[in-house]
């Protein structure tokens, strides 16, 4: 890495801590219920109105069922707004109800908070559907990502009780008291920075140069012409006109950086200038992504009474974060040999001399390009300024591999800290063994209920994310989407099901994606990925809220210095990312290993 490189590095974590240390208290607060008397003011009508009692605690099974029908019916409502668009209001372009297939997996897609998008979004979505289907999806799946962080760690730290808190109180006040107040803030400062926010109709305008294109030749009959080998005839055109898509985008930004959804307005999401247009908004992106996930860590150690546990969770994080960094971006840096080779074309081989720009916007470039990368799928947000798609095969298995790590390098709001406490409680497990002493963690005994909940947790990912690859490269509709034959071709299908199962939402590209096909099984694993987790999360919790916290004696594994750091981060690389080696092995390995052969 070059020293703006490192700079860029060390500037963003100095930044990120400073920020979430204070949203770190204020959580700590709303996970107390300790809000102060105006809020409960505000609060108390709307608490009535919903036939909501604040002093109820829930227990985990009805506080998960809550939770998934509240989803079920986000996913019905989502569902049914795209279908009828066409005749819903606020949609100047004029843009017709979804197909059904589309519809399912964009409602299942921005419900379990992994907003992968199979559509263009300024060519398919009207503006309501944007704004009362998904912009309203992204508070309330991040809240709820939130919500199951606060309840496990209630569990860790309640004494001997079975209530978890209330999810409609945990959702009212994270959606209300945080995610809104945040995203008002980043919303005027991208606003201010160039990000569109209006309600125009789309603005059509005259370019100073003629665009020449070729579209399909059409009989008499509206039909295209097709020759003698059955394509269509090709007959040249050009415009000197474009149209610009316009939007209330800076309101979706700002909350789909801060709830780490991902999904973008526009097409090109974070790589369109209305979307992202400077370094500066480029900066405070890439700061949103792990501002709450960041912050969670210090709640967690506030709110179990040893603020050197959240140090520990967050160094953990930060260690395969960075290690992350100094892997992709000197990939990038180096660029492609195959392209500096001599023979090879010198305008190709000059623009490699400055790295692999390609895919990249220049206002970016690589190292700010890297480290959107990694950090949008080190947390499991999907938002992306640069097409993972022609990263070096060693640079764009990082983002896969960061996701294949149960997306806990700082993860999802909520769904990174309690991932990372699963690893926490399986380390703390093998290091029983080890000792041959009843594993504990914080004062709970871990016992063979608990093992058994964390296993699932942990398997349920790599399960649906390796049977669903199987699935798609070896039908004849899952290898059809495939642009890029060979070992490339099966990372753009392993990275689709990764992005869906962990819930992060990037796209590889290169994939035809939005097919029926595809649609419902990526659908059904972006289900099965969100819910499959927190179900045994919750379940988790409640079996720890239940036992007595135990006293700390000269046999207890100390958990809050550079010893468990080192058995945390080597658990999550040995159990987390074990199940995908030989996956990565046929995909971005074995074609980093042909590009470096060859040349």
């Amino acid at each position: 890495m070059n020293t703006s490189a490192w700079l860029l590095l060390a500037f963003f974590s100095v930044v990120l801590l400073a920020a979430a240390w204070p949203v770190g208290l204020w959580l700590k607060t709303l996970l107390d219920g300790r809000v102060p008397r105006w809020v409960q003011r505000i609060e108390a009508p709307l608490f009535r109105l919903a036939g909501v009692d604040p002093a109820h605690s829930m227990g985990w099974k009805t506080y998960a069922l809550a939770l998934l029908v509240f989803s079920v019916l986000g996913t019905l409502f989502v569902y049914a707004l795209q279908r009828i668009q066409g005749v819903l209001p606020l949609n100047p372009a004029g843009m017709p109800g979804v197909s059904p297939d589309s519809a399912f997996n964009s409602a299942v897609s921005f419900v379990t908070n992994t907003n992968w998008q199979g559509y263009s979004g300024e060519a398919t979505m009207s503006y309501l559907t944007q704004m009362l289907g998904f912009t309203v999806q992204n508070f309330v799946s991040a809240a709820s990502g939130i919500a199951v962080a606060f309840v496990l760690i209630r569990g860790f730290a309640a004494r001997a009780s079975h209530g978890l808190g209330n999810l409609w109180v945990d959702l009212t006040r994270i959606t209300l008291w945080l995610l809104l107040p945040l995203s008002l803030v980043f919303a005027l400062c991208f606003a201010a920075s160039g990000v569109v926010q209006n309600f125009s109709p789309y603005e059509t305008v005259t370019t100073l140069e003629s665009t020449a294109y070729q579209l399909p030749k059409t009989g008499a009959d509206g039909q295209p012409v097709l020759d003698t080998q059955g394509k269509p005839e090709m007959v040249d055109a050009s415009t000197t006109t474009q149209t610009l898509a316009m939007g209330p985008v800076a309101s979706q930004v700002a909350i789909k950086f801060l709830g780490t959804n991902g999904g973008g307005f526009f097409n090109a999401n974070s790589a369109h200038p209305y979307e992202n247009p400077n370094a500066l908004s480029n900066f405070l992106q890439m700061l949103t992504i792990f501002l709450i996930p960041a912050a969670l860590c210090f709640t967690f150690g506030s709110a179990v009474g040893d603020k050197r546990q959240g140090w520990v969770l967050l160094a953990a994080m930060g260690v395969m974060f960075v290690v992350g960094v100094l892997i992709a971006t000197p990939a990038e840096q180096a660029g492609n040999p195959l392209l500096t080779s001599l023979g090879v074309d010198q305008l190709a081989s000059a623009a490699q001399a400055g790295g692999n720009m390609e895919g990249k916007e220049v206002r970016f470039g690589i190292n700010a390009s890297s480290l959107f990368a990694v950090i949008t799928t080190a947390a499991s947000c999907g938002a992306v300024n640069a097409m993972h798609d022609s990263f070096t095969p060693l640079g764009g298995m990082v983002p896969l591999v960061m996701m294949q790590l149960g997306e806990v390098v700082f993860g999802g709001v909520g769904t990174g800290l309690y991932g990372m406490l699963v690893f926490a409680i399986l380390a703390v497990f093998i290091a029983g063994l080890m000792i041959g002493r009843t594993p504990e963690y914080l004062g709970k005994k871990i016992e063979v209920r608990e093992m058994k909940r964390t296993s699932i947790t942990i398997l349920v990912t790599p399960l649906v994310v390796l049977l669903g690859t199987a699935i798609a490269v070896s039908t004849e509709a899952g290898r059809a989407g495939i642009a890029n034959p060979g070992a490339h071709g099966f990372s753009e299908i392993l990275y689709a099901l990764t992005s869906a199962g962990n819930n992060n939402g990037s796209a590889f590209a290169g994939l035809s994606a939005n097919t029926p096909f595809y649609n419902a099984l990526l659908g059904v694993v972006m289900w099965l990925g969100r819910f499959g987790v927190i179900v045994p999360v919750l379940a988790i919790a409640g079996a720890l809220a239940a036992k007595p916290r135990l006293p700390v004696t000269p046999g207890t594994l100390p958990t809050h210095g550079p010893l468990f750091v080192t058995l945390l981060v080597g658990t999550v690389l040995l159990v987390g990312l074990l199940n995908y080696v030989p996956a990565l092995a046929l995909g971005p390995v074995v074609e980093h290993l042909m590009l470096w052969t060859a040349h």
